[in-house]
């Protein structure tokens, strides 16, 4: 059996597929359902005689409620099932089974870095592709090409932050401390961002689907650069997990 085999094994057999395909899934199928319902679930519920009026929702409003759940839960789900994946030498009698069939760590760092970051990237896009469909039934189409890009930059943005967990894997042990490294630096980034509107941040590609839907400032090839430096930074992190993995002793 071969190491891509049994990450994908791995990736069935424990389930954690069908928690990162479940979870896009959902919020794809809610957060248009959400957006188009909000005021009437408001006014059903009773403000004490205040009357709240929201403004008719336009199809980005579907899309928004879909990637304002996708960055900040499903991330999580993502960052969780790669801790799990790439932590290897979390369990010592898994880091000797399989390092004792290779010479070096990225024989098995790639396997499970590039089936984790396919199995993350199709959740999005069949999470989209939902968020897509019911847009287009409760609210209103959407432009194609925007929403491709928007995918696009998204699973980007996802191969990132796997690449950011693997590189986490080789500093700690734990798949907890994994998780929790690799989800402290994606807050730091978030917050840097929130406060200085930085526009080549990584983040920015997690929530790119609503602003070029909406058109805004990434619109057209406003998000290149971010993109690249995106990419830069996944390589980065994924060469220096293997660099550290391969030196690690057991």
């Amino acid at each position: 059996m071969t190491l891509w085999r049994l990450e994908w094994l791995r990736l069935i057999r424990t389930r954690r597929l069908v928690a990162v395909l479940g979870a896009y899934v959902f919020f794809g199928l809610t957060g248009p359902l959400t957006a188009r319902y909000l005021s009437e679930i408001l006014g059903r519920l009773g403000t004490g005689g205040v009357r709240v009026e929201f403004p008719p929702p336009t199809p980005a409003d579907g899309v928004a409620q879909f990637t304002a759940n996708a960055s900040q839960i499903g991330l999580l789900v993502v960052v969780l099932v790669a801790a799990a994946a790439l932590a290897f030498d979390a369990r010592r009698e898994m880091a000797v089974f399989l390092r004792t069939r290779v010479r070096g760590a990225a024989p098995i760092l790639l396997p499970a870095y590039l089936v984790t970051t396919g199995a993350a990237a199709a959740g999005l896009v069949l999470g989209a592709l939902a968020a897509w469909y019911e847009t287009a039934v409760l609210i209103g189409p959407l432009p194609a090409g925007p929403m491709l890009a928007g995918m696009a930059c998204g699973a980007l943005f996802l191969a990132f932050a796997v690449a950011l967990t693997a590189l986490a894997a080789a500093l700690t042990r734990g798949v907890l401390a994994t998780a929790g490294a690799t989800l402290a630096v994606l807050l730091a980034v978030a917050a840097v961002d929130g406060l200085t509107g930085a526009p080549w941040l990584p983040t920015r590609l997690a929530g790119a689907m609503e602003e070029l839907v909406r058109g805004g400032p990434g619109a057209g090839l406003g998000l290149l650069p971010c993109a690249g430096l995106t990419a830069a930074l996944a390589a980065g992190a994924l060469t220096g997990a293997v660099l550290l993995a391969t030196r690690r002793e057991i």
